[in-house]
C-alpha cells in the first residue's frame, strides 16, 4: 500500500476504529469482518515495511487464526515447530518439549518472520475488507468520546467518528498514554536482547526450537523460521532463515526501538566459543549481516483497560517480557475475546467492560509469570543448581518431573494447555 492511498479523510462511519495496524489490530479487524461488525484501522507509519524478526505462534493463537481460515497461507511461509529444546550453556540436553500437534494439539505451532506474519494479515483484511480499510499515515493525536461515539483525532488534521475506539498501537501507545498520562516509560528488566537472522544449516530435525545457557553469562534462543529459498544462492541452497536471540544482563537499557541496531562488539565475548555437536552458535551469530537490540521490558499490569467507548488490546493494554513466546499469541486471543463480546452485546461499553474483565486478569498473571516463572525458569535453576558447572546428565542436576512441572505450569496459566484449548466454546 502507498501512502497516497491513505490520504482521502474517511467518510463513512464504522463500529471499532481500530488504532494500530499491527498484529492485534489487523486480527481484531479480519475478527469484527468475520463477525459483521463494521471497522477500520488507522495506521501511524506512513508506509509499511518488514519489521522484527522471529516470532512464535503457539497453539491459542493459531487455533483463532485458524478459524479465521489463515492457517494454510501461514504455513506455506513458516517452519512447524516439532520440539522445544532446552540445553545447558555447554551442549547437554535438559529437556525436550512436544509442541503443537506433535503434542496431541488440534493445531500446529508455527515459527514465522514477524513481517510475513504481518503480510499475511494486511493482505487478507485488503482481500476481505477492502483497500481502504487501513488508513495509514494516521497517528491519533486524541480521542473524545460521549455517550453515543468516539472521535479520533489526527496529527495529519483528519478525524473519524465510531461506535468504539480500540488501542491496539503497542508499548508505546498513544491511547494508552492519554488514559494514564503520568504512567512513565517501560520498566527494563535489566537483560538486554539482540536478534538476528540467517540462513544456515539446519540442526535438530529442522524443525526444534532451542533454549540453552542464562542470562546472567548469556542465554541463547534458536530456531528456524522460513523454509529453505527455492531460488537461493549456492551459499544459501538448502539453508532454512534461522532466528536467533541473544539475552545477556546489562546494567543499562538501550533505546526502546526495535528498529536499533546492534553491534556484534557489544555482545562478544559472553557469546563467543558456543558451539555444541550440532550447531556452531557463534559462526551463525558472526555470519549475521543486520543485528537488532532491544531492551526486555514490560510494564505493570493495570487495574482497567476500558474507558466508556474506549478500550486497550495487546501490547498496549499488557506489554511482557518475551520469555514463553507468548505476547503476539495474547494479542490475538484479546482480539478474538473482544470482537465475540461485541457480536454479543452490541457496540457498547458493556462489551468492552465484558472484555476487560476476562481478559485484564488472564493477562496480568501471564505478565507476571513471565517476570518471575517463565518457561526458561529451567535454565535458571539448573545454572543455579548446577553452580554454572558443566554436568553429565540433567538427572545429577534435577528431576525430569519437576523441568515438566515448569512447563505444564506455564501453558495453563498463559491459557494454551492441551485439554482447556481443546474443549472451550469458539469466541466468535
Amino acid at each position: 500500500m502507498s501512502p497516497s492511498s491513505s490520504s482521502t479523510p474517511p467518510t463513512s462511519t464504522p463500529d471499532v476504529l481500530i488504532v494500530g495496524g499491527g498484529i492485534g489490530g489487523l486480527t481484531l479487524a479480519l475478527s469484527c469482518h468475520q463477525a459483521g461488525i463494521s471497522c477500520r484501522v488507522f495506521e501511524a507509519a506512513p508506509e509499511i515495511h518488514p519489521l522484527g524478526v522471529g516470532i512464535n505462534l503457539l497453539p491459542h493463537g493459531m487455533r483463532e487464526l485458524s478459524e479465521l481460515g489463515l492457517a494454510d497461507r501461514l504455513a506455506a511461509h513458516a517452519i512447524e515447530t516439532r520440539t522445544l529444546a532446552y540445553y545447558s550453556r555447554y551442549g547437554t540436553p535438559i529437556i525436550s518439549d512436544l509442541r503443537g500437534r506433535y503434542a496431541g494439539y488440534d493445531w500446529p505451532q508455527l515459527s514465522i518472520h514477524r513481517a510475513d506474519l504481518h503480510k499475511v494479515l494486511l493482505d487478507t483484511v485488503h482481500e476481505r475488507l477492502g483497500k481502504d480499510a487501513v488508513r495509514l499515515g494516521h497517528r491519533v493525536n486524541r480521542i473524545d468520546q460521549n455517550a453515543n461515539r468516539v472521535t479520533a483525532h489526527f496529527d495529519n488534521g483528519h478525524f473519524q467518528h465510531g461506535r468504539l475506539a480500540i488501542g491496539c498501537d503497542g508499548i508505546h501507545s498513544a491511547v494508552r498514554k492519554q488514559l494514564f498520562p503520568d504512567e512513565g516509560a517501560p520498566k527494563y528488566s535489566g537483560v538486554n536482547m539482540w536478534r538476528g537472522a540467517v540462513r544456515w544449516p539446519a540442526f535438530l530435525g529442522g524443525d526444534t526450537m532451542l533454549s540453552s545457557g542464562w542470562m546472567t553469562v548469556g542465554k541463547t534462543v534458536i530456531y528456524p523460521i522460513r523454509p529453505p529459498d527455492p531460488l537461493g544462492t549456492p551459499e544459501t541452497d538448502g539453508k532454512p532463515l534461522i532466528n536467533w536471540v541473544a539475552e545477556l544482563e546489562r546494567a543499562e537499557a538501550v533505546r526502546q526501538d526495535w528498529t536499533g541496531r546492534g553491534r556484534l562488539d557489544d555482545m562478544m565475548p559472553a557469546f563467543a566459543g558456543l558451539k555444541f555437536d550440532f550447531l556452531d552458535i557463534t559462526g551463525m551469530i558472526e555470519a549475521t549481516e543486520e543485528i537488532l537490540e532491544y531492551p526486555m521490558v514490560d510494564r505493570d499490569p493495570l487495574d482497567r483497560w476500558s474507558f466508556g467507548r474506549l478500550t486497550l488490546l495487546g501490547d498496549a493494554a499488557h506489554p511482557m517480557y518475551p520469555r514463553g513466546s507468548n505476547g503476539a499469541g495474547q494479542a490475538i486471543v484479546d482480539a478474538r475475546f473482544l470482537t465475540g463480546r461485541i457480536k454479543a452485546l452490541g457496540a457498547t461499553p458493556d462489551a468492552l467492560i465484558a472484555y476487560e474483565q476476562v481478559r485484564n486478569p488472564a493477562t496480568a498473571k501471564v505478565v507476571l509469570t513471565n517476570r518471575s516463572d517463565p518457561p526458561d525458569a529451567i535454565l535458571r535453576e539448573v545454572w543455579t543448581r548446577s553452580g554454572g558447572k558443566p554436568f553429565a546428565k540433567i538427572e545429577d542436576v534435577m528431576p525430569t518431573a519437576e523441568l515438566q512441572a515448569i512447563l505444564d505450569r506455564y501453558k495453563k496459566v498463559a491459557g494454551f494447555d492441551r485439554e482447556t484449548l481443546r474443549t472451550r466454546p469458539s469466541f466468535v
